[in-house]
């Protein structure tokens, strides 16, 4: 057809309406890849030959940098290897895994099964082919178990696929004990292995099942892991070891062949004996509970009296009754601190407020007296901050260098050292209150609420900052709180 043909045509055309028609074929795009594929098995127009293994896979690179972010980059980058009519991955990638990549990028389609999913998850990270990554993590994420969780921990922090991590890396934690005798396990990583038992969330009922888990992972290469026994042995929380399981370790042949892992395990026998001697508070990392272990307490009684003390059973949901409370009382208040709840003043049987402090050992379900309470009082509230106890405002009966009475919401803060056993009184708060909240966060002390002195309900939010010893109302509270609790 000539050009003036053409010209001719739109000229007789052009009646000032514009009549248009859209053609549109819908299986256009399928059609077009079915028959570059053909080109492709037909070796007709390639112009790049792929190798993998002994297998050659001529492909076409318009096809292939469509398809990957890795070829586009390639084959645009100006280098040597955009103009190299061969592109060689020898062993890195196994055929049969390419040719599921070259598949898809002509058809975009592709089968997914449990024996290539990983594999194409590795090769879609390695060449770029995202759809491949995600598509693959999604199916692996489906088929998740505990008979392949660390392996797909594994793989999904080596290629980026978070949500496939996430998932099992929970799995391995809830199931630690099991997975512990896997092959699996036992070829962990020395770096990822720390990782397991050093995180609060890993579930186990006794500390010494994951000293048990560290020994068997050191034992399976006895000769090469070895000098690994010091840094995983600061993974375990050794103090928190039954002490005559914790005497035992301490004569290992292997613990005591290595003097590291011997100081190790002495630190942890001195920080547990501090713990039965009820000798102060111990911070150290090795005699600190885990979250999952952390129990949920309950104080109380069946009359208006605290007598009591529960424990729940976070797989029943049973209460447990432990050792009662030696002295029962109304009105105190409870902290933890480590694995020890402070029970402060209250009201005696008396009816008179009390300076006691109480101590109960969730380790030993045992309860002792620590040092009283400089002003007796009642209705107070206490809040653990940098390992140390607060006790804040509350009622007292007591006249004498604090004068009050049972009406009056006092000022006095208290400062607890459970490593001296030591009271001292710091800065006063700016407003006396009691059944107020009381809650420690960021290295500063916060009370929310509570009833003032005049009994009335008080919206303030009163901060101490303990740097300072100094008392600031950074803001009030959307409404007026009292009998609140955190």
């Amino acid at each position: 057809m000539s050009v003036s043909n053409h010209e001719n045509r739109k000229s007789r055309s052009s009646t000032g309406s514009m009549n248009i028609h859209l053609f549109h074929k819908p299986g256009h795009a399928d059609s077009l890849l079915t028959h570059l594929n053909l080109l492709r098995k037909r070796c007709l127009f390639t112009d790049v030959v792929l190798l993998a293994g002994n297998r050659a896979f001529p492909c076409h690179r318009a096809v292939l940098a469509s398809s990957s972010r890795y070829f586009e980059a390639m084959f645009s980058g100006g280098l040597k290897e955009s103009q190299d009519r061969e592109v060689n991955f020898h062993d890195a990638l196994h055929p049969e895994v390419l040719e599921l990549l070259l598949d898809y990028a002509y058809s975009a389609r592709i089968i997914l099964n449990e024996e290539n999913s990983e594999s194409l998850l590795e090769a879609g990270d390695m060449l770029q082919f995202h759809d491949i990554r995600d598509a693959a993590s999604e199916f692996l994420e489906k088929n998740l178990h505990t008979a392949n969780c660390l392996n797909m921990m594994l793989i999904s922090d080596a290629h980026c696929c978070e949500r496939l991590f996430e998932l099992s890396w929970r799995m391995c934690l809830s199931n630690f004990v099991e997975l512990s005798k896997a092959e699996d396990f036992l070829r962990l990583p020395k770096l990822k292995l720390m990782e397991l038992i050093l995180s609060e969330e890993l579930e186990v009922e006794d500390e010494s099942l994951v000293y048990e888990a560290v020994m068997g992972w050191i034992k399976y290469d006895l000769c090469l892991r070895l000098d690994d026994l010091p840094d995983l042995l600061r993974c375990v929380r050794l103090a928190l070891l039954p002490d005559q399981y914790l005497r035992s370790l301490a004569s290992d042949d292997l613990v005591v062949q290595n003097k590291l892992a011997k100081a190790i395990v002495e630190e942890a026998t001195h920080c547990r004996n501090k713990i039965l001697q009820n000798d102060g508070l111990v911070t150290g990392f090795c005699a600190r509970p885990r979250k999952v272990s952390q129990a949920l307490l309950l104080l109380g009684g069946q009359t208006f009296m605290c007598d009591k003390i529960y424990v729940m059973d976070q797989k029943t949901t049973e209460m447990i009754p432990k050792t009662d409370i030696p002295s029962p009382r109304k009105e105190c208040s409870a902290c933890a601190i480590g694995c020890k709840v402070y029970v402060t003043g209250g009201k005696g049987a008396e009816n008179g407020a009390s300076k006691d402090v109480w101590v109960y050992d969730t380790l030993h379900d045992e309860w002792s007296k620590a040092g009283p309470l400089l002003v007796a009082r009642f209705g107070h509230g206490s809040a653990e901050l940098d390992n140390c106890l607060y006790v804040v405002g509350g009622h007292t009966a007591i006249t004498g260098a604090f004068p009050a009475s049972p009406s009056v919401s006092l000022k006095q803060v208290e400062h607890y050292d459970p490593q001296v056993d030591k009271w001292s009184l710091v800065a006063p708060l700016r407003e006396g209150v009691s059944n107020a909240a009381v809650v420690g966060a960021k290295m500063k002390l916060f009370v929310f609420g509570g009833t003032s002195v005049n009994r009335e309900k008080l919206p303030k939010v009163q901060c101490f900052d303990p740097v300072q010893n100094r008392w600031t109302v950074p803001a009030n509270c959307p409404q007026s709180w009292r009998y609140t609790a955190m």
